[in-house]
């Protein structure tokens, strides 16, 4: 490759990231504006561009003080449930939660441990990690007979499958769960720069 070839090479890995970073932002902002920008246009005379999303923040701040009234939020949990009693909008509604809750505190507090899961002796190891322990509750204990779930992530996507994996073959590995998770959607490809592919 010639000189013109690593610079334009080395400029479009810099900067392609950065522009389809701001191109998916960019159309995140849109599509959320656009949710109630419709609506604020007809009730409103003058209607400034960024004010749907505003009003969407707005109202998921006061949504969330809501759940903090413990009446309120026992009124909603009814009104889940009896939603939940739809099959159509349990198939639906229970795997968006269960995908969201994984993504909050609480969530993060359930990947227990990032390991390497040995399916066989001779099989590649994956990295996983430990969702769950104790399947008492789920009435599975003695089915599973002392095996744990594991979630390996795909990478260059978002999605995986879950294991039931015996502890023998599980190697816990000391590395944060952002980190690991960071490592399975590139792919495990090193980003970081050495001295030899600076002067290349």
């Amino acid at each position: 490759m010639g000189s013109l070839g690593r610079i334009f090479f080395r400029g479009l890995v810099t900067l392609l990231p950065i522009a389809v970073t701001i191109y998916i932002l960019y159309s995140a902002i849109v599509i959320l504006d656009n949710l109630l920008g419709h609506f604020l246009r007809e009730i409103l005379p003058t209607y400034i561009p960024g004010l749907g999303l505003v009003a969407i923040v707005a109202l998921t701040l006061l949504f969330g003080l809501l759940l903090n009234n413990l009446v309120v939020n026992r009124l909603l949990s009814f009104i889940e449930q009896r939603f939940l009693a739809v099959p159509l909008f349990r198939a639906v509604y229970a795997p968006l939660k269960d995908l969201m809750n994984l993504f909050s505190q609480q969530g993060q507090k359930g990947l227990q441990q990032v390991v390497f899961v040995e399916v066989t002796p001779s099989s590649p190891w994956m990295m996983g990690l430990v969702t769950r322990e104790n399947f008492d509750e789920l009435r599975l204990a003695e089915k599973l007979n002392g095996r744990i779930a594991v979630y390996l992530p795909f990478s260059y996507g978002l999605g995986g499958y879950t294991v039931f994996a015996e502890r023998k073959s599980i190697h816990p590995i000391d590395l944060p769960i952002e980190k690991a998770m960071s490592l399975a959607i590139t792919g495990w490809v090193k980003s970081e720069k050495t001295s030899q592919d600076i002067n290349r």
